[in-house]
């Protein structure tokens, strides 16, 4: 008998309010909501900056290769920094510009500034490239740490937020039936499930990108590297 009872209450407590997900931000209380809402734009932004940093590392290493390939081709520097250096269109281009422009501008200076230090100050243009041209790619990387390790514990917030507004009505009511509890349960659960869902994918797509970012940043560096060198023989030549 007691069974029977208990499998009407909870069939009354099932049908006792809408457990949909439109259903559940509805009953939300104000604060729940907010929760929700921040955590869903949270969750689209960081789906947008996703997309927006996988095609711009996509197209920075095509035209870095396309680069590379001409750079070493073994035409002329000047043709190259004429057609690419002066306007550039991808990191790459950017650092060899920087080089090129300095080195032009050290030698219309003085011949003999140019012998001299003309290796420290393009190396020090190109690090300067570098850095400036890595920090717009690394742009909102932060944010995607941010919320891949804060998101679950905004959600976690919204959880006990609604685990006391439950308790709050069973204590208004008088009534530990499910169907006075669930609604503010299945709220709560269902703000983790939000923070979850934010915060996967943001931690997944940070690792990604950060180590994409990063082997780009050495393959700069490496660019950087060989190229002062050539510049060092082409200034040991002069001497």
């Amino acid at each position: 008998m007691n069974g029977s009872v208990d499998a009407v209450n909870l069939g009354a407590a099932a049908t006792g309010g809408d457990l949909s997900l439109w259903g559940l931000f509805l009953q939300a209380s104000i604060v729940v909501k907010l929760v929700m809402v921040g955590l869903i734009v949270a969750s689209v932004w960081v789906y947008a900056i996703v997309y927006q940093k996988l095609t711009s590392l996509r197209r920075v290493n095509a035209l870095a290769d396309q680069f590379e390939e001409r750079f070493w081709s073994g035409g002329s520097l000047d043709d190259l920094y004429e057609q690419e250096g002066i306007k550039t269109s991808h990191p790459m281009a950017a650092v060899f510009g920087a080089a090129m422009g300095e080195w032009r501008r050290s030698a219309r200076v003085s011949p003999d500034l140019a012998r001299g230090s003309v290796r420290d100050r393009v190396d020090r243009a190109m690090g300067i490239t570098i850095q400036r041209e890595m920090e717009r790619l690394e742009r909102w990387m932060v944010f995607l740490a941010t919320v891949g390790s804060n998101a679950p514990f905004i959600g976690l917030f919204g959880t006990v937020w609604g685990i006391m507004s439950s308790f709050s009505a069973i204590a208004k009511m008088h009534n530990t039936n499910l169907s006075v509890v669930a609604p503010g349960i299945a709220e709560a659960l269902f703000a983790t499930a939000i923070g979850l869902v934010a915060a996967i994918p943001a931690a997944g797509a940070y690792n990604i990108l950060s180590g994409q970012v990063a082997r780009y940043a050495l393959q700069l560096e490496a660019f950087a590297g060989e190229f002062i060198t050539i510049l060092s023989r082409q200034l040991e030549e002069q001497v």
